[in-house]
């Protein structure tokens, strides 16, 4: 994954589904479902590192304001970054 090249998907494929591995398995079928977003997805150079970032973030300060606080107090945390 971390060169980025999706041509090596499909004999990874392979190789998962000759092991013993039922929960591989699993995953290996949902990767099929879609195949062609998974390989333009390994061949981007693009991260979404930033922005699953920022979800994570949002989604720790909304627990921590939970019971308490009111959307436009989260709001607020989640724009003054405190």
């Amino acid at each position: 994954m971390h060169e980025h090249l999706g041509d090596g998907l499909p004999s990874w494929i392979e190789q998962a589904r000759r092991d013993d591995l039922p929960h591989l398995h699993q995953f290996v079928d949902g990767i099929e479902r879609d195949k062609e977003a998974v390989i333009a997805g390994l061949c981007s150079h693009w991260s979404s590192g930033q922005g699953e970032g920022q979800v994570t973030r949002a989604k720790l300060l909304k627990r921590t304001g939970f019971g308490r606080a009111k959307l436009d107090l989260l709001r607020i945390r989640i724009l003054l970054r405190n």
